[in-house]
């Protein structure tokens, strides 16, 4: 009578975070990102465009510091956001497995 089936929501917040099935390393991405992998990863690429442009205009005013900071941001949030895209990729556009005959 009492025991949990598995049509019930998650509880708590390690069951709030697992809630869309991930497996591996996708786990660490937040589930709000994870269910809009696209507009995330669109954001983060532009955000990520956004701030190497800010290092490329630090560098050239001599500011090495900040624009190694802005540059190293820059570059993770463009790696973020093409993995980002590559995981929303829908399963139809990806290639084929080759068969040997």
């Amino acid at each position: 009578m009492n025991a949990s089936n598995d049509r019930t929501a998650p509880k708590g917040l390690r069951g709030w975070w697992a809630s869309p099935p991930r497996h591996g390393i996708q786990r660490t991405i937040a589930p709000w990102e994870y269910r809009h992998l696209r507009v995330s990863g669109v954001t983060r690429l532009a955000a990520g465009s956004a701030l190497a442009v800010g290092g490329v205009l630090f560098l050239s005013y001599g500011a090495y510091g900040w624009a190694a900071l802005f540059l190293v941001l820059g570059a993770l949030n463009l790696g973020g956001g093409y993995w980002y895209i590559t995981i929303a990729r829908p399963a139809s556009a990806e290639p084929e497995p080759a068969v040997a005959n």
